[in-house]
């Protein structure tokens, strides 16, 4: 199994940065598609964005395009999630989450990703 533990969030004002970073151990993270989602309060996960393995294709939310940058280390088995201009609508607890590969990682979604790390608080707030 993979585990996951994200870090990174934090209190940014409105146009600041942040960059998350998920560590994961327990398993062959090379082989893993890794995703990032989001929940705010009193709303669903949504995802933000992912990363397959293989080729490292990525998709992003087109709430976050241009914005986010998506990447990942294998060597460190760590991914990452570079956020700028920052808006308050970003503001919501960010999850990392690993699912096998097989099919783009854009083609997963909550109910179908394997782990999740325990989230990481992110608040855009002036």
């Amino acid at each position: 199994q993979v585990q996951l533990v994200e870090s990174g969030g934090g209190l940014v004002q409105p146009g600041g940065s942040l960059r998350l970073s998920c560590a994961a151990s327990g398993s062959i993270f090379s082989i893993y598609h890794m995703g990032w989602y989001r929940q705010a309060p009193g709303k669903d996960r949504e995802g933000v964005s992912c990363i397959s393995s293989g080729f490292e294709s990525t998709y992003y939310a087109d709430s976050v395009k241009g914005r986010f940058t998506i990447s990942r280390d294998n060597a460190k088995n760590t991914v990452y999630l570079q956020m700028n201009m920052l808006k308050p609508e970003d503001t919501a607890v960010y999850y990392c989450a690993a699912v096998l590969s097989g099919r783009h990682c854009s083609q997963h979604s909550v109910n179908t990703y394997d782990y999740w790390g325990q989230g990481t608080q992110v608040t855009v707030s002036s």
